[in-house]
């Protein structure tokens, strides 16, 4: 086949949307109209946002209405690059930019694959320190392989059919996830009837610090020690893969106040906010200032058991309720040290941490399925996007 390459800016339509005053809640916020924000776009169809905007703020400011099948491309923050596909009308926020494919000229799921696919070069582009930013026109200047239209749609039925089997096996985990969090209200119960009880503690009481990462962005090097931001904080893992580095030097500077050691428990603070990450490893990493430092105290607290607990909907709904911040969301220090945990003895958290490791067994074996998934799901959108599949 030969191949064909084209801009956006040819096919599609695009636009991006705002955030209506917040001055204005009762006025603009909570009516019947979608309102997207780039935290949400996580390569998946969007039915439903977290917020909903009236038909006062789509009169009276400028959002845009997108329709149901277009393509959502996050501009700004942690999120830089991310892709959604609307399975709704709806409207977004300022860092998000939505596509509206010519019908006759391109289809919307195989316009989502090739965006997702363009990912590092979005971020390659981007300008800024360590969360890049890009703008509507590098989008639409984007160069997208586009077949005659009968091709694209056979394409994206090969990759749709890749994608389900991916999304199996995350299924798969998910519901290993609900078991432990089964197994945590089978042995202690739920933690909202314990509110007013001595075993509710602040999250401040039981860690002997609880600090952030640089507020500057390193001198970047070619290979040095890992310098890690909330993009490498993985389905509650650290990720390494896909690092930035800085020198053995700065390292040592940025760790004067904040050093991760083995045992300590990381959370996100910005773009999506609240995700933990035990640290279980001996390699050395220095973190920026959108990831939490938590340095439990073991005399009353279990790592494993800490980072169910953040994860909990109790935690989750605390975490929720103190973010602040518009396009970009975040949570402070101060509102961490706040949260409000439950502290059974630390026999029976041990014990409960146990049980987690049996299912953290079985979840390595579902990740080792999911990466050879994802391995041929690349190969594919590499095939697919060269004219080759």
């Amino acid at each position: 086949m030969k191949k064909m390459s084209l801009k956006i800016s040819s096919f599609c339509r695009t636009g991006s949307g705002t955030t209506p005053s917040r001055s204005k809640q009762d006025l603009y916020y909570g009516g019947g109209i979608p309102w997207v924000k780039s935290g949400e776009l996580r390569e998946s169809v969007i039915t439903e946002t977290e917020e909903t905007v009236t038909q006062e703020a789509l009169t009276k400011t400028s959002l845009k209405l997108a329709p149901k099948g277009a393509i959502l491309v996050a501009m700004y923050g942690a999120n830089v690059g991310r892709v959604g596909i609307l399975g709704i009308d709806a409207t977004t926020n300022q860092a998000v930019c939505h596509l509206i494919p010519e019908k006759e000229k391109a289809n919307s799921r195989y316009l989502f694959h090739a965006l997702q696919q363009k990912l590092p070069d979005f971020i390659s582009r981007g300008v800024g320190g360590a969360q890049p930013n890009i703008s509507q026109q590098i989008i639409r200047e984007t160069e997208i392989f586009l077949p005659p239209i009968a091709e694209q749609k056979r394409i994206a039925a090969i990759l749709d059919k890749a994608e389900e089997l991916r999304s199996l096996r995350r299924k798969a985990l998910a519901e290993l996830d609900a078991i432990v969090q089964s197994i945590f209200l089978e042995m202690f119960g739920d933690p909202r009837s314990f509110t007013n009880s001595q075993k509710v503690v602040s999250l401040s009481s039981i860690c002997h610090s609880i600090n952030d990462g640089t507020h500057k962005t390193p001198s970047y090097v070619s290979y040095g020690v890992p310098f890690i931001t909330v993009k490498n904080i993985v389905s509650g893992k650290l990720d390494f893969s896909n690092t930035k580095f800085i020198s053995e030097e700065e390292h040592q500077e940025l760790t004067k106040r904040t050093k991760p050691e083995n045992g300590d428990v990381l959370v996100s603070k910005d773009g999506t906010i609240g995700v933990p990450c035990p640290i279980q490893t001996s390699t050395q990493f220095s973190i920026f200032v959108s990831v939490a430092l938590l340095k439990p105290k073991t005399d009353l607290v279990d790592q494993i058991f800490l980072v169910t607990q953040l994860s909990s909907g109790w935690l989750q709904e605390q975490i929720k309720a103190g973010t602040k911040g518009i396009a970009i969301r975040h949570l402070h220090l101060t509102d961490f040290k706040r949260l409000k945990l439950f502290l059974p003895p630390l026999p029976l958290q041990q014990e409960f941490a146990r049980r987690v490791e049996a299912i953290d067994r079985l979840k390595a074996t579902q990740r080792q399925s999911l990466a050879q998934l994802d391995t041929l799901f690349a190969s594919l959108q590499h095939r697919a996007f060269q004219g080759e599949l």
